[in-house]
């Protein structure tokens, strides 16, 4: 026999352990999926499990911080009026409104004390814009609010809520709407900063920024006690600066 037939007889027997090993393999490797897709998910089929997962997480409301007892004490310590049940609404109503504005890309629905809010969502709505994309929350439903955080600092007593939001999201390119998805089920929270100032001169200058707008001609009124606008002369009513006021919102 000679030695290229006998390398090829050889070539030939690995080739064929080869595929035999490799669908041993095969078989081990899908055998071990599905023990492992058994145990944590309930099937065989590892996709299926894990889209069953996902639809799970889409219908778990999240939780939210558990300390608003404990902030609430120390609230009513300095604010023996402060009514937790007014705020929470209140900020549940915004949070909706906000979602709202950005899908609608329009800011007038927000309330006129709104001032830092509503800059912070025209800027939103206009990046958007730039990006040519757009945001679409549907059915908002916040399940549960409490205290994230309260701290005094620079002048303010800062008071952060916290909610657990759910929402049908769908984010594209407006050049692609044609072919959009469908809005999926969300479940994420929302953080709504509000702000008390207390002390006007120790207030950060950039805090300073939250009046509302001039009634005539829309211009922002900036000087906390202002009681004409800088840009018509139009008088307009001063900033009442001892009353909780919305100052930021951050989904995630």
């Amino acid at each position: 026999m000679g030695i290229s037939r006998i390398l090829g007889i050889v070539l030939l027997v690995m080739l064929c352990a080869f595929i035999i090993g490799a669908g041993i393999s095969v078989c081990y490797i899908r055998r071990r999926l599905k023990d492992v897709s058994r145990a944590a998910f309930g099937t065989e089929s590892f996709l299926e499990g894990v889209k069953k997962q996902e639809e799970q997480f889409s219908e778990t409301p999240k939780s939210v911080s558990g300390m608003t007892e404990l902030y609430l004490q120390k609230i009513t310590k300095d604010f023996p009026e402060f009514s937790y049940a007014e705020i929470a609404s209140r900020s549940e109503n915004l949070i909706k409104e906000v979602l709202a504005a950005v899908e609608r890309e329009n800011i007038s629905g927000l309330p006129e004390d709104a001032g830092e809010l509503k800059r912070q969502v025209r800027l939103w709505i206009e990046d958007n814009r730039r990006q040519g994309i757009r945001e679409i929350f549907q059915n908002p439903v916040i399940h549960k609010t409490a205290i994230f955080r309260y701290e005094k600092r620079g002048g303010m007593c800062v008071l952060v809520l916290q909610s657990a939001l759910e929402y049908r999201y769908a984010r594209y390119r407006k050049t692609d709407e044609n072919q959009a998805e469908e809005p999926k089920k969300l479940q994420t929270r929302c953080s709504l900063e509000w702000n008390y100032i207390q002390d006007v001169d120790r207030v950060p200058e950039e805090k300073r920024v939250l009046a509302s707008n001039c009634p005539n001609c829309g211009a922002p009124i900036k000087s906390l006690g202002s009681r004409f606008c800088e840009y018509c002369g139009s008088a307009v009513e001063p900033v009442n600066i001892r009353v909780w006021s919305p100052d930021h919102i951050k989904l995630g």
